[in-house]
């Protein structure tokens, strides 16, 4: 339902907290997060890691540190990792893989988020190791971003997994919307993270929590995890309060996603045969839609569509990103098509 009459379809990020939520947030029992005797942020960690199938998790308040804690436990300074050349690790973390891991990345085409697995293993280092990088990990993003909300599939997981154990590679998934992929293949989630050592999701998109996400991995690699979190500030004291909303996120959010996406795919098929721009359905496999603009640019088509109280993202000069999420509702979609339809007439 649009707050305050404004359809916004700019991100995931833009949900308010249900009241179940907003309660469970009020009785939180805390602690201090960081002695690890917050109650109510140990039984997030607990119910995040069993979720997913990994040993141990970290409550961390933005994908962004998950992601940066990652590369540095996982690439190390001075080392390698391959990831795909539009994914948000590279282009919308604030430089981090570099500035603060101090890892080189190694960035590769793909169709859709799919970087070709012989491309992959062309460019893992094996020879002229006294004058190359040493390739130390492999890192994918599903539902991808960049590529409007883009499903990698379970047979391409399985091979790229192969390539990082033949190799003896780190494997990390930035699963921001890992949820929206699970939902979309119609899979648990542990069949898609089950291939990779470290994973990352968001609490604070699709399943609508206010704040924060999680790291997950081994033991091992989540007591690490913790140190690494504490030196980029990440310790967070009675944490419990926000903690409570990531549990009802876990536990009510996620089959809802399918509402998203069905609202999504919605809204393509009815502006698809507009003129002015481009829109192709097969391609909005979960929550977000790519609008491609052919007569006019992306700024002067979101201030038409926000004059009607309808707002989207702009990607780059022609092109617009649309996004579904718990506060959109039917009514929501009817307004952003009668928005397009009069924006582009």
């Amino acid at each position: 339902m649009s707050y305050k009459g404004i359809a916004d379809f700019r991100s995931d990020t833009v949900t308010r907290p249900s009241e179940e939520m907003r309660k469970a947030m009020y009785d939180a029992e805390v602690g201090d997060d960081v002695f690890s005797d917050d109650p109510t942020v140990n039984k997030l960690e607990e119910l995040a890691a069993e979720k997913v199938g990994k040993e141990a998790a970290l409550f961390v308040p933005t994908g962004t540190m998950g992601n940066t804690i990652a590369m540095v436990l996982q690439v190390g300074e001075g080392k390698e990792i391959i990831l795909e050349e539009k994914c948000h690790i590279l282009n919308f973390e604030a430089g981090n893989i570099s500035r603060i891991a101090r890892a080189v990345p190694r960035a590769l085409p793909s169709d859709r988020g799919k970087i070709p697995l012989d491309l992959i293993e062309k460019n893992i280092h094996t020879t002229l190791r006294d004058h190359m990088t040493t390739t130390r990990a492999i890192a994918l993003e599903n539902t991808h971003n960049t590529w409007g909300g883009a499903v990698l599939g379970l047979d391409y997981l399985e091979k790229a997994a192969d390539l990082t154990k033949k190799y003896n590679l780190n494997f990390h998934l930035d699963g921001a919307r890992v949820f929206n992929a699970a939902i979309a293949l119609k899979v648990d989630v542990k069949e898609i993270a089950k291939h990779f050592d470290s994973l990352m999701f968001c609490l604070s998109k699709g399943l609508s929590a206010p704040v924060g996400s999680i790291l997950a991995g081994t033991k091992e690699f989540i007591k690490e995890a913790r140190f690494v979190r504490k030196y980029l500030g990440g310790g967070m004291r009675q944490v419990g309060v926000i903690a409570a909303a990531g549990i009802v996120a876990i536990e009510k959010m996620i089959d809802r996603l399918q509402d998203d996406h069905r609202r999504a795919k919605l809204l393509a098929e009815k502006i698809a045969d507009l003129p002015h721009l481009r829109v192709n359905p097969q391609e909005v496999e979960t929550n977000m839609i790519m609008v491609t603009l052919n007569s006019m640019t992306s700024d002067s088509f979101l201030k038409k569509l926000a004059a009607q109280d309808v707002l989207a993202l702009p990607f780059d000069a022609k092109t617009v990103r649309i996004v579904t999420h718990k506060d959109i509702d039917d009514n929501d979609i009817e307004r952003a098509i009668t928005a397009i339809r009069e924006a582009v007439r």
